[in-house]
């Protein structure tokens, strides 16, 4: 296999090893996760039950934010520039920023004071920043989403 085609093909696993790792953790996230502990936990062991997960699906979040545009941006040089790619991938690229945008709002914003909130024993306040995570989750679940559908349309693959 020529070298170039070899790292091609390990930058797409790559690639899809951290979109599956981001949007497959808010699926679960949201439509397993929530629903169970809104059903069996009272708010105070629900929050820190959300906190101490967010604290340790972050980090991949962190490595997908990183790995993402990284290998994306890598493979479209390697094809020729964003002119010789279809729109799919100018369309995969924006919504992809927008994720990444989201993401960053979330982390530095309601997490951190989600887990202010619990530290000072505020269970409404973090109520209230879990409730702006769990909106923006699900915006940004639906955007991952909408990603996968607009590869599978408009790439035709």
């Amino acid at each position: 296999m020529p070298e170039k085609t070899f790292t091609m093909q390990y930058a797409l696993l790559v690639h899809l090893t951290a979109a599956v790792i981001w949007i497959g953790g808010m699926f679960f996230a949201y439509l397993c996760l929530r629903p169970a502990a809104a059903q069996l936990l009272e708010p105070p062991t629900r929050l820190s039950l959300w906190s101490t997960t967010l604290s340790r699906f972050f980090p991949w979040v962190w490595g997908a934010v990183v790995a993402l545009p990284v290998t994306g941006l890598w493979m479209v040089a390697q094809m020729g520039g964003f002119g010789a790619v279809g729109v799919y991938v100018h369309i995969k690229l924006t919504l992809g920023i927008v994720m990444i945008l989201i993401y960053l709002y979330v982390f530095f914003l309601p997490y951190r004071r989600l887990r202010q909130a619990l530290a000072g024993g505020d269970v409404p306040a973090a109520g209230a920043q879990l409730n702006r995570i769990r909106i923006l989750v699900g915006t940004n679940l639906a955007i991952g989403l909408l990603i996968l559908v607009t590869v599978r349309l408009l790439r035709g693959a």
